[in-house]
């Protein structure tokens, strides 16, 4: 059948056991059924939740569904706007529900329970560059020469970057940038 068909003449062989002609009458008016479904309701979730309970009644009151001139369309718009209104009224009392349930104790999230500490901080405030030669060199304990690989950056970038980024951090830390704990060894 083409697209040609009407609405009843695809219904009717739908009840007469071809799938495929429902799922004609689908694809014909689902984005109509959905763009007045989400005029009615709040969100697109509850739209689609709509568009479903539509198309689910069509089916189950298949029998006796409504066609103006030989369309689907009109019957479709009207069940839309009653689940519609179904579905804004569940979400409505969800939500007076809800209200009426007392806050939930806050509970602090693993985010919250671990202290960054300054040096973390400090790595935050590096650019993305001297961040990665650092996280790469010294947490990782990477080489230069492996760092550069994986970088894909000549050695001396990669030698030079890890320089200014431990001047950077002993500044942001306020230490001198000689401090033993910056100075870390790049060789194997």
């Amino acid at each position: 059948m083409s697209n040609s068909e009407s609405d009843d003449a695809e219904w009717q062989l739908a009840l007469d056991g071809d799938g495929e002609a429902f799922a004609r009458v689908f694809d014909r008016h689902h984005h109509r059924v959905y763009r007045h479904s989400l005029a009615l309701v709040s969100r697109s979730e509850d739209a689609q939740d709509v568009v479903g309970i539509t198309f689910f009644e069509a089916w189950r009151k298949r029998a006796s569904v409504r066609f103006v001139d030989g369309s689907l369309l009109p019957w479709l718009l009207l069940t839309a706007s009653y689940s519609a209104r179904n579905v804004s009224r569940s979400s409505r009392r969800f939500r007076d529900l809800l209200a009426k349930v007392p806050p939930a104790e806050t509970v602090a999230g693993p985010d919250e329970l671990v202290d960054d500490g300054d040096a973390v901080q400090a790595l935050r405030h590096l650019s993305a560059q001297h961040r990665d030669v650092v996280t790469l060199c010294v947490l990782e304990g990477l080489t230069e020469a492996e760092a550069a690989d994986v970088l894909g950056l000549p050695v001396g970038t990669v030698k030079s970057r890890l320089h200014r980024a431990k001047k950077a951090l002993a500044r942001l830390l306020d230490k001198p940038a000689h401090t033993p704990d910056l100075e870390m060894s790049t060789q194997p």
